[in-house]
This record gives structure tokens, sequence and C-alpha cells, in this order.
């Protein structure tokens, strides 16, 4: 596997549909680590895992690069995009399907996968029979079986209930460890159980705080007195801005 990239930002503008998203914006994403984003709808969130992802169709100045520049990127938008005519198993295994590795290895590790994200009774079924949770559990699967360096995520826990959706969270953590990830979500607790650094996007165009600071040796409980601090602090630049 390649070393996970650091990205930087220098003096990004996008104008998407008529509006100014991004004026001139600086900031760096570090190597290794989840990033997440949050803000309010329309402040460019996911424009931004678009325009990273290589989306055509998003027109920027400015420049991105990254470090190392060799890297495979995974990416997983708030559809699900699975297979209509592959039952979920196949879909879990889809890169490795078109890259013609399908092995035995592979095979056990997405069985493995389904078992714990809660699927396993499910494998053989096909999409269209799974309700709407069921298939974004299928679609985090699958990008988490690519082990790619980069990880880009759009809300990739927001179809869940509240216990599959933390036991997910914390199948993500360990299988994207030490990977750089940018997870975008509306959830200030999900991105104090799931993030090293956190980008607080506001107003348009957006404007940025970096919260860095996050707890490292406490236990990341949604409602543990540790955490409470954090979480109030994160609500208020929410609500506040930078």
């Amino acid at each position: 596997m390649n070393r996970p990239p650091a990205i930087h930002f220098e003096n990004l503008c996008v104008d998407f549909e008529g509006t100014k998203l991004f004026d001139h914006l600086s900031f760096a994403v570090s190597a290794g680590k989840c990033t997440c984003i949050l803000g309010p709808s329309g402040c460019g969130k996911s424009t931004l895992l678009r325009l990273l992802s290589g989306n055509p169709d998003i027109p920027f100045t400015g420049s991105i690069s990254f470090s190392p520049q060799h890297y495979r990127i995974g990416w997983m938008s708030q559809s699900d995009l699975l297979l209509p005519w592959m039952c979920l198993h196949d879909n879990v295994m889809l890169g490795a399907r078109l890259r013609g590795e399908v092995d035995e290895k592979r095979r056990r590790k997405a069985t493995l996968l389904l078992e714990r994200a809660g699927l396993s009774a499910y494998e053989k079924a096909l999409p269209a029979t799974l309700s709407g949770g069921m298939r974004q559990r299928g679609a985090l699967l699958r990008t988490l079986m690519e082990e790619c360096e980069l990880l880009l995520m759009d809300e990739p826990f927001s179809a869940l209930d509240a216990l599959t959706r933390l036991k997910l969270q914390d199948l993500a953590t360990e299988m994207t460890h030490g990977r750089t990830v940018l997870l975008v979500t509306h959830d200030p607790m999900e991105a104090l159980r799931m993030g090293d650094e956190i980008l607080v996007f506001t107003g348009v165009p957006a404007q940025i705080k970096r919260i860095s600071d996050l707890p490292g040796d406490i236990p990341r409980r949604p409602a543990s007195a540790e955490m409470a601090p954090y979480y109030q602090d994160l609500l208020s630049t929410l609500m506040n801005g930078p």
C-alpha cells in the first residue's frame, strides 16, 4: 500500500450553479488522519468531495496538490449506487471483480464484513429487496473493502438507526486507521467520535475553522462526561461561525 496523501488547497475558488462556494480558500488536510467536515447545507461540503473525486463538472481555480502523488482513492457518495443485478455480497466485492482479483481471501473478508454489519442473512439478496439503511451499509462495506489510501465519504451513516450507526462508525474507524479520510457529516457527535481533526464550514463563500485539539486518550462515547465540553464547543462554533 502506498503512503496516505496530505492534501493542500491554495486560493481555491469554486463557482457552482451561480453560487461562489469558495473564494481564495487555502487550507490543508493531514495525511493518515480522519478529517470530518461539518457545516450547513449548501456551504460546499459535498462539492469539495466531488471536486477531489475528479468530477469534471466542477470548474475551479487555484491549486490542489497531493503529497505523495501516487495513491488510490475510494469514494462513497450519498447515493448507495449498488448495482441492481448483483447480490449484496457481489456488490461489496465489486472492486475486486472489476480488477479480476476475486479469490477466497477476498470472499472471506467480504463475508466477515457483512457479518460485522449485521447483514450476513442478506448477502445473496438483490439491492431492490433491501431497506435504505441496508443498502447504505452495503455501500460502506464496498468502500472499506478497497483499502484505499484516500477515502472520501459523504454522510456515510445518515440512513442508519442510532445503534447501527455507532457500530458502523467503530468499524469504519478501525478499518481506515492510518489512511487519509475526508468525511462529511451533519452530526457533531459523529465528528467527535471519528475525527482526528474537524473542519467547520460556515457561510457562502465558505470560511473554515479547524478544530484539531480533539480528545485522544478519553473514551469517545456519545454520552460520556469527558466528551461533553468538546460537544458544546463544537455546537457553539457551528451556531456562531468561526
